[in-house]
């Protein structure tokens, strides 16, 4: 038993119990005892996460030493901060998945989106068909990363987004750096610079999917500036919109969709639209001194357009170049020969969108088809542009050397054929100005001694002679409620007696007032009207002498009609008006020669007489070498106004000169600087032209009347009483036939 015991314990002392037969049974009756009940051990909290509903309680810990019922409070409110935090994070991270996938079913297919429009174009032809202007929203057609230069793609990523194709559609690190940007310069963090990605800005041009709606907005420029809000909500919902465009589309696909619809200066939108706007080219053919200022532009597109100041333009495109060789698109040697050859405009975009030619024509054409159209239209036009250059180089020279310096007088010119077809038109002195106060067609000023052919025009429609005569002398009229009105010559000087030639060609204004009367005033507004002088025409006496208002224009296409044996003219600029893609015009030509108003013989000699005006009266500094031409000058009342309008065989022009408040003009007249200006115009149009005798011819001499007759008809006070014998004469013969 010792030794058992020793056993045991030794081997107890090895690490192992003794080996005991368990008791059985309990000492008391033989039985097995009863087995006493197992404490239930406290089960731990189960320690799963839930998102909603009450967790079972853990039993809180109990602080340990000062340090830890201090930091109590604290673990407290960190706990309760986080719970708030990660449930809302799900929430957030939820709503997120949900509003990306609500936009990503709503996106269109990529190809829908290539061109974002919402109105159409105006493409403007020369009468060579050659592009000299645009009007709307001009889209070249549709460019892809694949298809445009490369070294167009790689200038808007350096300028635009250099992170584009390692971000999800947002840059935290851009939006920070904006930020940052914005608050060191003084703005609000969201004003100015706003670090949107490629992906935001293609967003923003998409207006996050909403499309124009008339009845929401009231202009499409609300439409635009509600898409182009800054606000922090606005920001919110473009960045969802963003991440699902990624989700969408291809990298490629979105910056394609971006370099279609941008806006990129001078009515272009899109790549294409601009390279050909700017540089007459594709955009998969420009060098990178052209794509880096194309990518420029998209900063500030109006701003920066080459058409409103190249250097500004040029400058930017430097800083694009440098943007393009730090991020390897360029090396040093391309980048240098880029900017010792900056880009060069086309001539066409050169020529300022047309200037006030291409204002007049958008202004001709029916809204629809103009400046609200939605479908992209092709105007070919009557514009010369050697014509055109012609005017503006005439207008230069002469304010820059007859003007007095600092001078605000205004002037316009109108060049066209006998037909009508408007040739070169100037608006202003500012020659290429556009969308301006157009002088030749808008300003309806008061016409002076330049309406007195159309007074002449009438007395030989009726049989008046050139070489009828009447007496220049003192004449009053009682004009009923104003008392007697006695019209003067601008030199205040009587000449006697003299013919109509005579007459017209040194703006006598009493023999203009007499021959009115005579013919009688509704004869002189029938004729006038026909010619095309659409204006009001005055009543009184004073129609004779131009009181009467008028535009250039009007004015010019009235010249036109004497010119082409005395049929009218409606001045027109449009040939033919077509929609791209289809064969045949939607419309033809819009004006051209009408009804004839007075016989060609009165034509004829009514040139006759014009020629006289320039070959020795009031005309004669537009006097052409080697050429015919005639035309007429007028001044108005306090030499507000100054004309000269005439032509030659091949042209008719017509030039104004004022002040557009009506200030006088200081020693100008009709025949002064506006004939300057005149001459000018047609020596430089004509060049290179063969001299055309003008379709003129001298009347036939008259008998001498008997020597009491002349002065039988300059007691009247009225003249040509032999033009209303003739009159008479040849109306009885054509009744007996003999």
């Amino acid at each position: 038993m010792t030794q058992g015991r020793n056993s045991g314990r030794g081997a107890q002392g090895r690490g192992r119990g003794a080996l005991v037969a368990e008791k059985r049974y309990a000492a008391t009756g033989g039985r097995p005892a009863a087995k006493k009940p197992r404490r239930k051990q406290p089960t731990a909290p189960r320690r799963g996460w839930r998102l909603f509903g009450r967790r079972k309680a853990r039993p809180p810990r109990r602080p340990r030493g000062i340090l830890g019922w201090i930091l109590l409070p604290f673990r407290v409110v960190g706990r309760m901060i986080w719970a708030l935090t990660w449930r809302m994070g799900v929430l957030a991270g939820v709503f997120l998945a949900g509003a990306i996938a609500y936009h990503y079913s709503k996106l269109p297919e990529y190809q829908a989106l290539l061109d974002g429009r919402n109105q159409g174009s105006v493409t403007l032809l020369d009468d060579r068909g050659e592009v000299f202007a645009w009007r709307g929203d001009q889209f070249g057609g549709v460019v892809t990363t694949e298809t445009v230069s490369p070294h167009l793609k790689n200038a808007i990523v350096a300028t635009e987004d250099k992170r584009f194709y390692r971000h999800f559609g947002v840059s935290p690190r851009g939006v920070a750096s904006a930020v940052r940007i914005n608050l060191s310069e003084g703005r609000g963090p969201l004003s100015g610079h706003g670090g949107s990605t490629i992906t935001q800005q293609t967003a923003k041009l998409m207006c996050l999917g909403v499309n124009y709606d008339p009845a929401v907005w009231s202009s499409e420029a609300a439409y635009e500036s509600d898409c182009r809000q800054s606000s922090l909500w606005r920001k919110a919902k473009e960045a969802i919109f963003s991440m699902a465009m990624e989700v969408k589309y291809t990298k490629d696909e979105i910056l394609s969709i971006y370099m279609n619809r941008a806006y990129m200066g001078g009515g272009a939108y899109g790549a294409e639209a601009a390279a050909q706007r700017f540089f007459g080219k594709s955009a998969n053919e420009v060098d990178p001194a052209e794509a880096a200022m194309l990518a420029g532009l998209l900063t500030a597109p109006s701003t920066l357009a080459p058409t409103s100041d190249i250097d500004r333009s040029r400058n930017r495109a430097a800083t694009v170049l440098r943007l393009m060789e730090e991020q390897g698109y360029l090396s040093d040697s391309e980048r240098r020969t880029a900017m010792a050859h900056p880009a060069e405009l086309s001539e066409a975009a050169a020529a300022r969108a047309g200037g006030y030619f291409a204002d007049w024509i958008m202004d001709t054409v029916p809204g629809f088809l103009g400046d609200q159209t939605t479908e992209d239209v092709v105007i070919r036009t009557t514009l010369d542009q050697r014509l055109q250059q012609a005017a503006e180089d005439a207008v230069n020279f002469v304010f820059e050397n007859k003007v007095r310096e600092g001078s605000k007088a205004q002037t316009a010119v109108v060049v066209m054929s006998a037909d009508g077809a408007v040739r070169a038109m100037v608006g202003g002195r500012k020659v290429r100005a556009s969308g301006v106060f157009n002088r030749a067609t808008q300003a309806k000023r008061q016409t002076g001694s330049s309406f007195k052919p159309f007074v002449y025009a009438a007395a030989l429609e009726l049989g008046y002679s050139p070489y009828d005569r009447l007496l220049d002398a003192e004449y009053c009229l009682d004009i009923p409620g104003s008392g007697p009105w006695c019209p003067k010559n601008y030199t205040n000087k009587y000449y006697g007696e003299v013919t109509l030639a005579e007459a017209l060609r040194d703006s006598l204004n009493i023999p203009a007032v007499k021959i009115s009367e005579a013919v009688g005033r509704d004869n002189v507004r029938h004729v006038a009207g026909e010619f095309g002088i659409e204006s009001n025409l005055a009543d009184g006496p004073a129609l004779a002498l131009g009181a009467s208002e008028s535009t250039l224009i009007e004015m010019t296409g009235a010249y036109a009609g004497i010119l082409n044996g005395g049929s009218s003219v409606t001045p027109y600029g449009v040939e033919a008006l077509t929609l791209v893609g289809d064969a045949e015009p939607l419309m033809g030509a819009s004006g051209g020669m009408g009804e004839r108003v007075i016989r060609p013989a009165a034509a004829k000699e009514l040139i006759w007489m014009m020629e006289k005006v320039i070959a020795g009266g009031t005309g004669q500094r537009a006097q052409i070498p080697g050429w015919q031409a005639a035309g007429k000058s007028g001044t108005t009342s306090a030499a507000k106004d100054a004309w000269f309008i005439g032509f030659t065989a091949d042209y008719v022009a017509g030039v104004w000169m004022g002040y557009d408040d009506n200030t006088p003009l200081t020693g100008v007249t009709g025949g002064g600087l506006p004939a300057e200006i005149w001459r000018e115009t047609m020596v430089r149009v004509h060049e290179g032209l063969t001299p055309q005798p003008l379709p003129m011819s001298e009347p036939a001499p008259i008998a001498v009347p008997e020597p009491e007759e002349p002065q039988r008809r300059q007691s009247s006070g009225q003249g040509g009483g032999s033009g209303l014998e003739r009159t008479l004469n040849k109306v009885l013969r054509d009744i007996f036939g003999n």
